[in-house]
């Protein structure tokens, strides 16, 4: 059983620790260094690997012509890497893998949960079943769930700027904007010494 204090330690704190202890007790493995190796539903024989070089060179063997799935929590080893020269030791680290699977995890079991609508608390545990089955398939009523927006991040998207349009008075201009039709250096006119802007000698006629 992995140590619950790593798990405490490491683990996305977004999901309770029952759910993560039951997630990689049933999809993930107590041993950082398991590769597992798929070809569609087959099970690939690789040798089990004995240290962090062999591992990785267990996922780069296969990596991009099978399903791999490494450490604690099993994690998917191509996930955003298109090569296999980008392959990174965190995967096989145990804090680092249970960081990055659960924080997977959760997208995975909000997903689910989404597609449930609000489920209550006798729906929970087919919800859980079925985030299990997302995560060891990668797909969910035909979606790739992996590559799914998470639904956590929708209520957070950042909200449109506001626009002006052509009802707008230059009262609601910005200042800068309103100030710039007056130049700076403008001279108020005198009353006394403005001309007459309306001609009235037409109005009576001239005496």
């Amino acid at each position: 059983m992995v140590d619950a204090a790593l798990i405490q330690q490491c683990a996305d704190p977004t999901l309770k620790p029952a759910i993560i202890e039951q997630f990689i007790e049933r999809a993930g493995s107590e041993d950082p260094l398991t590769v597992t190796v798929r070809s569609g539903n087959r099970v690939v024989l690789v040798p089990k690997a004995t240290n962090s070089e062999e591992a990785l060179a267990l996922i780069r063997d296969n990596l991009g012509r099978n399903t791999v799935r490494v450490g604690i929590t099993q994690y998917p080893a191509g996930l955003g890497i298109l090569e296999a020269g980008a392959l990174k030791p965190d995967l096989i680290d145990s804090c680092a893998n249970i960081r990055m699977g659960t924080a997977l995890f959760g997208k995975v079991y909000r997903v689910v949960a989404k597609w449930y609508g609000n489920p209550n608390k006798e729906v929970l545990p087919q919800v859980f079943d079925d985030a299990i089955i997302a995560w060891q398939t990668g797909y969910f009523e035909g979606a790739a769930v992996f590559r799914t927006q998470d639904p956590g991040e929708e209520k957070r998207a950042e909200p449109e700027p506001a626009r002006l349009d052509a009802a707008d008075t230059q009262a609601g201009l910005h200042e800068n904007e309103a100030e710039s039709a007056v130049p700076a250096d403008a001279v108020a006119p005198d009353a006394n010494t403005a001309g007459i802007r309306i001609d009235l000698s037409g109005i009576g006629g001239r005496p």
